[in-house]
């Protein structure tokens, strides 16, 4: 951290900072110029509240060296992390492949579009059992049913699976059962629920609010790393834009922009930020180009009579071709699909 005075600041003034910044534990040390006078303050920054010197007379400004999301910042972890999921690993070269519904409908359904997608190449489940939906009368779903219903079919497939938790008090519950937590874009800073997810041992699946800067996204992670749980996992699902061809502005610069800042893992989720079809395929491709660590896609074997989002899903068919087309993209980028565990489908689960 470094304080800087004004060019007029008295010695007094001067001295009365290094005297708060002592009394603090930190050390300050003085350096004057032709024009300005600062001072280095070393230490544990977590100590120091730049808005309590900024109002000291003398002072004209207090700048960080490292940034306000020290935990998730490159320069506190140069090498990138890589985040495991039930065995799949996210990040450091490996590619995870999020696929699934957008809410859990029944059994049988989900049975049918994780084997597709299982086959295709996906190598983690997701399927909403709490869905956060803009209406009080649109689809909610299934709660703790549709959480044993997505535990049972991902063991059968062997897929590990993720489900988003949208209520502090039901983050126990969730833990139990699924494999990662999701914070949805309506959630990020959410700050309750983002301390109650960084007291859990899951990895976690954050995902970039509408109207969120990247520093927010990352502020939002360091909530959940500084609770002890470093097994964050970041998402670009678009954000609000003004032209209405499509739901959402997919920010492809958001993946290196962040990679350059960060050392967590960045996916991409062009369902929920393009919210149609035939723009999910090419802008899958352009976030792994970009380097993302992986790709969410939503699919669904009967979208017209999909609960929530229809839409916005892929054909099995669909989802099959693109899934292909990103391993390709990902080869030729020295990355790997990471393996799931051998299939039980055909086998009770």
């Amino acid at each position: 951290m470094i304080i800087i005075f004004k060019s007029g600041a008295t010695d007094e003034q001067i001295d009365h900072v290094i005297k708060r910044v002592e009394a603090l534990g930190l050390q300050a040390h003085l350096s004057r110029g032709t024009f300005r006078t600062l001072i280095g303050v070393i230490g544990d920054e977590s100590l120091f509240q730049p808005e309590h010197f900024q109002a000291v007379p003398g002072v004209a400004d207090v700048i960080r060296v490292l940034p306000s999301y020290k935990l998730a910042s490159r320069e506190a972890h140069p090498q990138s992390s890589v985040i495991e999921v039930g065995g799949v690993k996210i990040g450091g070269g490996y590619i995870g492949m999020i696929a699934g519904p957008c809410a859990i409908e029944s059994a049988e359904r989900l049975d049918a579009i994780a084997g597709a997608a299982r086959a295709a190449g996906a190598n983690i489940l997701r399927g909403g059992a709490f869905k956060p939906r803009t209406s009080p009368y649109s689809y909610q779903g299934m709660g703790e049913e549709g959480l044993k219903i997505l535990r049972e079919i991902g063991d059968k497939h062997g897929m590990p699976i993720v489900t988003e938790v949208m209520d502090p008090r039901r983050v126990e519950l969730v833990e139990r059962y699924t494999d990662m937590i999701q914070i949805g874009a309506r959630n990020m800073q959410n700050f309750v629920l983002l301390t109650e997810v960084g007291n859990t041992n899951k990895p976690v699946l954050l995902k970039r609010g509408m109207s969120a800067t990247i520093v927010d996204l990352l502020m939002s992670a360091e909530y959940i790393l500084a609770r002890g749980n470093p097994n964050v996992v970041l998402c670009e699902r678009g954000i609000k834009g003004f032209d209405t061809q499509a739901r959402n502005l997919f920010d492809v610069a958001a993946v290196p922009q962040v990679q350059g800042l960060s050392h967590l893992p960045i996916i991409v989720d062009p369902s929920h930020a393009t919210g149609r079809p035939d723009l999910i395929p090419p802008c899958a491709l352009a976030g792994v180009a970009a380097g993302a660590d992986g790709v969410h896609i939503e699919v669904h074997n009967c979208p017209e009579e999909a609960m929530s989002d229809g839409p916005q899903a892929l054909l099995p068919e669909q989802y099959a071709e693109v899934a292909g087309q990103i391993k390709k993209v990902a080869e030729l980028l020295g990355k790997k699909i990471s393996n799931v565990a051998p299939s039980k489908a055909g086998t009770s689960a």
